[in-house]
C-alpha cells in the first residue's frame, strides 16, 4: 500500500527539486513547525537519502510571542529525533520596525536563513510557501497597485531558495501531516487581523470563493506565473537596455529612454535609483512614476527626492541620480 495521495504529492514536488542537486550536497528546510513546512521537512527527510542528497533544518525564533524559545527547542529535537534530520538548529532573530513588523520580521528571518546556509555550506534552502501563500501574494500586489514584478508573487527560485510547495495547496499540506501524525503548530499571527496577509487569508479570499467559485487560489497562482514569465523578459530586456543607455557619468540619455516602451523605461529607472542608493523596499510604483515624468512630461521642474536620499534631476539631455552627499 503506498502512502497517503497527500504525503505522495508532497514528496513528488520534492524529488523533483532533488533531482537537480548533486550526491552529497546539503540542502535545509526553513521550519516553523506550521503544517506547510514541516509536511516539507518530512518529505524531504523521506527523499533526500534516496537521492544522495542530505538533509538538514533550521527553525527561527523571532521572539515576538511568549514560549516561543520553548517551541523552537521542542521542535528543533522532533526535527533531528522523529525525522533524522541533522544538522538542526534554532536560531533568535531581532525584529526591527522598518517596513512594519511583517516586512520586519522577515527581513529578520531571511537574514538568519541566508547566514546558516553560508555557515553549513548548503545548496539550497527550502521554503514552505505553499499555492495558497502565492494566492495571496498576488492579492496583496494588486491592492498595493503594483507593477507585473509583484503581480508574479514568489518565485520558485531566488538564489539558494526553493519553494517546492508552490504548486500543493495548504489544505494538502494539513492532510499530508494528519496522515503521518505530525502534530503542527498554528502560529496566531496568521489568524491576526492586524496583519494584511491575515486579512486576505480569512476574510478576502474565501468571499471571492464563495461569490465566484472554487479555485479562486489556484487561478490566482496561475495567474502569477504567466505574469512572471512576462516579467522576466521584460527585466532581461530593460538589464539590456540599461548599460546602452548609461553614460560616463552614470546618468541616463533621456532621449534614449523616451523611446523605450513604458514598461522597460520604467525597470530602468527603478534599476539605477536602487544601484544610486534608494532601498528597494521603500521604492514604489509611485516614487517611480514621478522619475518617469522628467522624461515623458518634462516642463523644467525641478529634482526628484526618493527613499533613501536619492536626488534626481534632469541636465542636459541626462537624468542624473545622486545623494546629496555626492553632489
Amino acid at each position: 500500500m503506498g502512502p497517503h495521495p497527500a504525503v505522495a504529492a508532497v514528496r513528488v514536488a520534492v524529488r523533483d527539486i532533488l533531482r537537480s542537486m548533486n550526491p552529497g550536497d546539503l540542502v535545509l528546510v526553513a521550519c516553523s513547525g506550521g503544517a506547510d513546512s514541516l509536511a516539507l521537512a518530512a518529505a524531504t527527510a523521506f527523499e533526500a537519502p534516496r537521492a544522495g542528497v542530505r538533509a538538514g533544518a533550521i527553525t527561527i525564533d523571532h521572539g515576538l510571542q511568549p514560549g516561543s524559545t520553548r517551541r523552537a527547542v521542542d521542535l528543533v529535537a522532533r526535527l533531528r529525533d522523529d525525522l533524522e534530520l541533522d544538522p538542526v538548529e534554532a536560531l533568535g532573530v531581532r525584529v526591527g520596525r522598518r517596513g512594519g513588523p511583517e516586512a520586519a520580521a522577515r527581513s529578520a528571518r531571511y537574514e538568519a536563513l541566508d547566514i546558516a546556509a553560508a555557515r553549513h555550506q548548503a545548496r539550497a534552502v527550502f521554503l514552505g510557501h505553499t499555492l495558497d501563500d502565492q494566492a495571496e501574494t498576488v492579492l496583496l500586489g494588486l491592492a498595493r497597485g503594483s507593477g507585473a514584478r509583484s503581480l508574479a508573487g514568489m518565485p520558485a527560485v531566488i538564489g539558494h531558495f526553493r519553494r517546492p510547495l508552490l504548486g500543493i495547496d495548504r489544505d494538502t499540506t494539513r492532510a499530508a501531516c494528519a496522515a503521518q501524525n505530525l502534530a503542527t503548530w498554528d502560529d496566531p499571527h496568521n489568524a491576526d487581523p492586524a496583519y494584511a496577509r491575515a486579512r486576505v487569508r480569512h476574510d478576502v479570499l474565501p468571499v471571492l470563493e464563495k461569490a465566484l467559485g472554487p479555485g479562486i487560489s489556484a487561478s490566482l497562482a496561475r495567474t502569477a506565473r504567466l505574469f512572471r514569465d512576462d516579467a522576466d523578459a521584460l527585466d532581461a530586456w530593460a538589464d539590456r537596455v540599461q548599460g546602452e543607455i548609461t553614460l560616463d557619468d552614470g546618468g541616463l540619455d533621456v532621449c534614449a529612454l523616451a523611446g523605450l516602451p513604458a514598461a522597460v523605461r520604467r525597470r530602468v529607472l527603478r534599476r539605477t535609483a536602487v544601484s544610486a542608493g534608494s532601498p528597494p523596499g521603500d521604492l514604489f510604483a509611485r516614487h517611480v512614476d514621478m522619475v518617469e515624468r522628467l522624461v515623458t512630461s518634462w516642463r523644467g521642474q525641478g529634482p526628484i527626492n526618493l527613499p533613501g536620499g536619492v536626488e534626481i534631476r534632469r541636465r542636459c539631455g541626462k537624468l542624473l541620480f545622486h545623494r546629496p552627499s555626492q553632489l
